[in-house]
């Protein structure tokens, strides 16, 4: 059974910055990529962030530079740390495996996600 459960977000004024946590239940966790994505409200979910099994990070355009992923492995654990925030990013953010490196595709499994909210 897949459990996503991330938390760590809130409202922040622009230029401020949180640091997201995801803890995952699934199996094969240490050599899975890992990903978070977020869904602005009237959009559709979008990439931010993925970390592979063995630490390669990628990030989307519009975060790089301010947005930093990274993986505990024994805790089964995934952190985004936002920095610089921008009203942009307000968004529903989740965590989830990457089912495809080349795209960024997630599985469909997905935990409650957690609300960023940047105030200007």
């Amino acid at each position: 059974q897949v459990q996503l459960v991330e938390s760590g977000g809130g409202l922040v004024q622009a230029g401020g910055s949180l640091r997201l946590s995801c803890t995952a239940s699934l199996n094969g966790f240490s050599i899975r990529g890992m990903g978070w994505y977020r869904q602005a409200p009237g959009k559709q979910r979008e990439w931010v962030a993925a970390i592979s099994h063995f630490g390669l990070t990628n990030y989307a355009d519009s975060v790089k530079g301010r947005f930093s992923i990274s993986r505990e492995d024994a805790k089964k654990m995934v952190y985004l740390q936002m920095n610089s925030l921008k009203p942009e990013d307000t968004a529903i953010y989740y965590c989830n495996a990457v089912k495809d490196w080349n795209t960024r595709s997630a599985y469909d499994y997905w935990g409650q996600g957690t609300q960023v909210t940047v105030s200007s």
